[in-house]
């Protein structure tokens, strides 16, 4: 009896070290929220890839930004003068919040170097102050009585971006041993 409980905690105590060691991921991922190209270019010393991710965040911000049926109706939404009459390429006019700021996730190496390859989407500040980007799929949604095409996002703009790694160590630091 006692020789098969020091065997469970033997096998027990060796399991985080092999969960740890199934993650093969050379890779974890930085995202940082910018209101400019000039202030990602600060923060990550890579004017070609902010010049890029602003771009390309700028041409998401016309297809995923919700849409209104009025000016008003999205002021009350984004505040007043921050919304714009946009056209949806089909004679179809409408109002959306100009995009305030854009995203900027990379993919980084063990070592901190950046690697090929980046994405991006635009952000925009509602009325109240808090940052909003587009939800995964969303695309032109208009705003009104049901659900929107907006998440919030707990971001502070224009600041060192942070590190996300995957793996057991994401969720395993994070828990104190104790009680």
């Amino acid at each position: 009896m006692k020789r098969s409980r020091t065997a469970a905690l033997l096998l027990m105590s060796t399991a985080p070290l092999l969960l740890t060691a199934c993650d093969r991921s050379e890779s974890a991922s930085r995202e940082g929220l910018y209101t400019s190209v000039e202030a990602c270019v600060a923060q990550t010393n890579d004017s070609n890839t902010c010049q890029q991710a602003f771009a390309k965040a700028q041409q998401d911000a016309v297809a995923t930004a919700p849409r209104f049926a009025n000016r008003e109706a999205c002021e009350a939404s984004y505040g007043k003068e921050k919304c714009a009459e946009r056209n949806d390429g089909a004679s179809h006019s409408f109002f959306g919040p100009l995009m305030t700021g854009f995203f900027l996730s990379q993919m980084m190496s063990r070592n901190g170097a950046a690697m090929n390859g980046f994405n991006s989407t635009p952000a925009f500040r509602d009325s109240n102050g808090g940052w909003q980007r587009p939800a995964t799929g969303a695309g032109g949604v208009y705003r009104g009585g049901a659900g929107t095409a907006m998440v919030p996002v707990n971001a502070t703009p224009n600041r060192a971006v942070t590190a996300s790694r995957s793996g057991f160590g994401t969720s395993g630091s994070s828990r104190g041993i104790g009680g």
